[in-house]
C-alpha cells in the first residue's frame, strides 16, 4: 500500500509539472481534415517529444475549435501528445 501512495504522488507530481515545459511545436502541412471523426491528417516535421519521424498521419484534435483554424494545405505550427492513449494536437497556431 505504501508503495502505491509513493506512485501516486509521484505520477501527481509529475502531472503538475509537465505543464511547466516549453510546449515544442512542429510544422506541418494539412492534407486532410475530418470534421465528423474530430480528426485532421497532417505531413509533418519529427515530432521529438513523441520519438517519431517525419511522415504523414492521422491525428486527434484537443479541441473541435482546432477543425475550424485549419483546411486542406493549411501550413500549421502544432503540438502534439498522447491523450487517453492517443496520439492528439493539443495546440495549434
Amino acid at each position: 500500500m505504501k508503495f502505491f501512495k509513493i506512485a501516486l504522488l509521484s505520477a501527481f507530481a509529475l502531472a503538475v509539472a509537465a505543464p511547466a515545459t516549453a510546449a515544442e511545436y512542429t510544422k506541418g502541412q494539412v492534407t486532410k481534415v475530418d470534421a465528423k471523426q474530430k480528426k485532421v491528417t497532417v505531413k509533418h516535421e519529427e515530432l521529438t517529444n513523441l520519438d517519431m519521424p517525419a511522415m504523414t498521419m492521422v491525428f486527434n484534435v484537443a479541441d473541435d475549435a482546432m477543425l475550424e483554424k485549419v483546411s486542406e494545405g493549411s501550413n500549421i505550427e502544432f503540438v502534439a501528445d498522447r491523450l487517453r492513449g492517443k496520439i492528439t494536437i493539443v495546440d495549434l497556431k
